[in-house]
C-alpha cells in the first residue's frame, strides 16, 4: 500500500491510517458510476442479486427499499486486497481458525438490509461455518470482521447496515484514514485495538504502512509477516 498512504493526525486518541489517493433515479444525487433506486422491494433486490451473480464488478447495497448499484474504483479494489492480505497473514501466523467470506452478500430479510463487504472473515465463530455451502444470516452468525473501503462515499449509510446485521467489527477506510470500529450497544465506536486480533493496534498498521520509500504489494506483505513473527507474536 506504499504510495497510497500518508500520516494524518487523528482528532481523538484513535489511530488512523490515511490513504492518498451517474445515473440518477428519482432525482437522487449520486456519482456517475453509481445508480440509486427507490421503492425497491425485497423480492426485486434478491432477483437483482441473482441477475448480477458472477458480475462482481458491481456492488449492491440495500437499505429498507433503497438500492444502490456501484462500480468500485481501482484504488478501492487495491486497498481491499492489501488489507485482506494482511488479515490472511495475521490468521496464519497467529494460527487462528477462520473462514473467509470475501465479498459474499450479507443480508437479512427481517432487517430489510443487505450489502457486500470488501472482505469479511469468521474468526471467533469460524467453527459454526465449517463445512457450510450456503450462508443464511437468519441462522448463521454474521462475520466477526468486515473490511469497508469507502473512498467513493456511498449514498447509503453502509455502517448502519453492518450494525443492523450485527457485524461485531469493521475496519473502515475513508479518505481520512483507517479506523477499527467495534459494535457496542448497536452502534460502532472507534477503538485503538482490534477485537478480532487483540494484540494488534491501529498504530501498528499506521507505522508499518506509512514507512517511507517505494514498496510493492508483495514486499509489503512479506514485511508485515516478518513484523508479526518478530513483534506481535512476542507480546
Amino acid at each position: 500500500m506504499a504510495g497510497m498512504v500518508k500520516c494524518v493526525r487523528p482528532r481523538k486518541s484513535s489511530p488512523v491510517l490515511a490513504l492518498d489517493r451517474s445515473m440518477s433515479i428519482a432525482q437522487s444525487p449520486v456519482k456517475p458510476d453509481a445508480a440509486l433506486l427507490h421503492d425497491i422491494d425485497w423480492g426485486t433486490y434478491t432477483r437483482l442479486l441473482r441477475a448480477f451473480e458472477g458480475r462482481r464488478r458491481f456492488r449492491l447495497t440495500y437499505d429498507r427499499g433503497t438500492l444502490e448499484i456501484m462500480s468500485p474504483l481501482w484504488e478501492h479494489e487495491k486497498a481491499a486486497y492489501v488489507l485482506g492480505a494482511l488479515i490472511d497473514v495475521l490468521v496464519q501466523e497467529l494460527r487462528l481458525q477462520y473462514e473467509p467470506g470475501r465479498t459474499v452478500t450479507l443480508r437479512r430479510r427481517r432487517k430489510s438490509r443487505g450489502l457486500e463487504p470488501d472482505n469479511c472473515y469468521w474468526i471467533a465463530s469460524a467453527g459454526q461455518l465449517a463445512g457450510k455451502t450456503h450462508l443464511d444470516l437468519g441462522v448463521d452468525p454474521p462475520p466477526d470482521l468486515a473490511i469497508e473501503i469507502d473512498v467513493k462515499h456511498s449514498s447509503l449509510d453502509r455502517m448502519s447496515i453492518y450494525a443492523a446485521l450485527g457485524v461485531p467489527e469493521v475496519w473502515r477506510v475513508t479518505s481520512a484514514g483507517l479506523t477499527f470500529n467495534i459494535l457496542e450497544s448497536g452502534v460502532y465506536e472507534v477503538r485503538p485495538y482490534s477485537v478480532s486480533f487483540p494484540r494488534l493496534a491501529g498504530a501498528d498498521l499506521l507505522a508499518l504502512l506509512n514507512q517511507p520509500g517505494p514498496t510493492g504489494t508483495a514486499a509489503l506483505i512479506a514485511q508485515f509477516r516478518d513484523w508479526v513473527r518478530q513483534v506481535l507474536l512476542q507480546r
